[in-house]
C-alpha cells in the first residue's frame, strides 16, 4: 500500500503540475483560458472513466493484468508528451495519460476494501487519500520548479517514473484468478464515457446541441440498464442505503477541490504578478501539513468513525472558501494561509467519504460502487474546472480581478450544500441503526 500511495501520488500530482503552469501553456500556446482549462478537465474527465472501467474490469480480470495495461499506456504516452508543441498535441496526449492513470485509483480502494480487514480498512484507505493529497499541494512545487528551468513539456518525465515501478508492485500484488463468469458490460461502458463526454463539451462550449445529445444519450442509458441483467453501472448500488447521498457529496468535494485548484495558480499569477516557481512554493505547505497529518487522520477515522470528520472537513473548507472569497486581494498569503487549512480538511473528508462508501456497500457491490463513486468526483472536478475557466471570463461586466470573487463564492455556495446533505446522511444514519439496534433487541 504505500508504494501504492508513491504511485497515485505521481499519478494525481500530474493534474497539480498542469496547474501550476497553465498560465505559461496558454502563453506559450497562445490560447485562452477557458481552453487552456481543457488541458486540465481532460485528464480529470478521462481519469474518471477510466477509473471506474478499471473498477468494474477487477470484477473480471486480475489485478495484475489491469495494472500493467494501465501503467505502460500511462508511461508511454508520457514519453509521446515531452515532444508535444501543440495545443492539439498536448490535448491528446492528456488523454492517453489519463486513460492509463485511472488503474492506480480505481484499483487501489478495490484492493484495500477487498483485502483489508474493516477495523484497519480507514488507516489504508487514508494512506491511499495522502498520496493524493500530497500531490494536491506538492505537485505545484513540482511543476514551477520543471517549468522555471526546462519548460511545461518536461512535466511528462515526472509520470514515466511510474514504469519503475512496475515490477515491484506485480510482486507484491496478490495474485488472483481471472473470473469470465463475470460478464463485462462493453455497451454500457460506451454509454458512461459517451454521457460524461457529451455532457462536459456542452458545457464548456455552452451548446445546446451538445446538451440535447447528452441528455438524449442518458435516457438511453437509463433504457438499457433498465432492460440488462448485468449492466456496467449497477443499478443495486442506488438501492444501498446512503449510497446516492454519498455520491452527490463526493461531486460536490471535487468541485470544490478541483475548482479551487484551478483558481488559485492564476489568481497568483494574475492579482500578484507571481512566477509558476514561487505559486508553487506558496501552495505547498498546505500539502506539507496535509501529509503530516494524514498520518493520524487514519487512525482518528478508524477510533472515532467517518461522519465525524466528514463534518469536520466541509466546515473548514467552507471557511477557507469564505477567507478567499472575501480577502483575496489583500496579499498572496492570503492563498499560503488559506491552503494550510484547506488541503488537510479536503484530505479528512475524501478518505472519511472513501471509507464511509466502503463501509454501506455490500461486498459484491465494492468495485462498482467505488468505481462509481470515483467516477462521479472527478466528473465533478471536471465540471467545475470547465465553468471556472468560463465564468472568470464570461460575466458581463464583470472583470477577471472582481469574477475570482464571484467564482469562489459559487464554489462556497456548492460546499455548504454539500454540508447540509453530510448532516442529513449523517441523522438518516443514526436513525437506521438505532432501528437496527431496537430489531436486534
Amino acid at each position: 500500500m504505500p508504494l501504492w500511495t508513491c504511485c497515485l501520488f505521481i499519478v494525481v500530482m500530474n493534474t497539480t503540475m498542469f496547474n501550476v503552469s497553465l498560465p505559461v501553456i496558454i502563453h506559450d500556446l497562445q490560447i485562452t483560458s477557458d481552453l487552456g482549462s481543457w488541458v486540465i478537465s481532460s485528464y480529470s474527465i478521462g481519469y474518471a472513466l477510466s477509473t471506474v472501467i478499471y473498477s468494474r474490469l477487477s470484477d473480471r480480470i486480475p489485478v495484475r493484468k489491469l495494472l500493467t495495461v494501465g501503467l505502460l499506456i500511462l508511461g508511454l504516452s508520457s514519453l509521446f508528451g515531452l515532444f508535444a508543441h501543440s495545443f492539439a498535441i498536448l490535448l491528446l496526449t492528456r488523454i492517453l495519460q489519463s486513460a492509463g492513470a485511472g488503474v492506480m485509483a480505481g484499483l487501489g480502494l478495490v484492493i484495500a476494501s477487498r483485502y483489508i480487514p474493516l477495523e484497519r480498512r480507514g488507516a489504508a484507505i487514508a494512506l491511499i487519500s495522502s498520496g493524493s493529497a500530497m500531490a494536491f499541494g506538492l505537485g505545484p512545487i513540482v511543476g514551477g520548479l520543471i517549468s522555471e528551468y526546462w519548460g511545461w513539456n518536461g512535466l511528462f518525465a515526472i509520470t514515466v517514473l511510474v514504469l519503475l515501478a512496475l515490477p515491484v508492485l506485480l510482486y507484491f500484488l496478490p495474485r488472483e484468478t481471472a473470473k469470465p463468469e463475470n460478464p463485462f458490460d462493453m455497451i454500457g461502458a460506451a454509454l458512461t464515457v459517451i454521457n460524461a463526454t457529451t455532457l462536459l463539451v456542452a458545457i464548456t462550449q455552452q451548446s445546446w446541441l451538445w446538451l440535447a445529445i447528452g441528455v438524449l444519450s442518458l435516457v438511453v442509458h437509463i433504457v438499457y440498464i433498465r432492460r440488462v441483467s448485468l449492466p456496467f453501472v449497477n443499478p443495486l448500488v442506488f438501492r444501498t442505503p446512503g449510497f446516492s447521498r454519498l455520491l452527490i457529496i463526493g461531486f460536490c468535494v471535487l468541485v470544490v477541490n478541483l475548482g479551487n485548484l484551478f483558481l488559485m495558480p492564476l489568481v497568483l499569477a494574475d492579482l500578484f504578478g507571481r512566477s509558476s516557481l514561487t505559486i508553487g512554493l506558496l501552495i505547498a505547505p498546505g500539502a506539507i501539513v496535509s501529509a503530516f497529518c494524514t498520518r493520524f487522520v487514519g487512525r482518528w477515522i478508524d477510533r472515532y468513525g467517518n461522519m465525524r470528520f466528514l463534518m469536520i472537513g466541509h466546515i473548514l473548507l467552507a471557511a477557507v472558501l469564505a477567507l478567499f472569497m472575501l480577502g483575496l486581494n489583500q496579499s498572496a498569503l492570503i492563498i499560503t494561509g488559506g491552503y494550510l487549512f484547506f488541503s488537510p480538511a479536503l484530505s479528512a473528508s475524501i478518505a472519511s467519504l472513501n471509507n464511509e462508501a466502503s463501509r454501506v456497500l455490500p461486498k459484491a457491490q465494492i468495485g462498482s460502487g467505488m468505481g462509481l463513486l470515483q467516477l462521479i468526483q472527478f466528473f465533478g472536478g471536471s465540471v467545475s474546472v470547465a465553468v471556472c475557466g468560463l465564468m472568470l471570463h464570461g460575466i458581463p461586466g464583470v472583470p477577471v480581478e472582481e469574477a475570482y470573487h464571484v467564482v469562489y463564492g459559487c464554489l462556497l455556495l456548492v460546499c455548504l450544500v454539500s454540508l447540509v446533505i453530510v448532516v442529513w446522511h449523517n441523522k438518516a444514519a443514526r436513525s437506521t441503526s438505532a432501528v437496527t439496534m431496537t430489531g436486534t433487541g
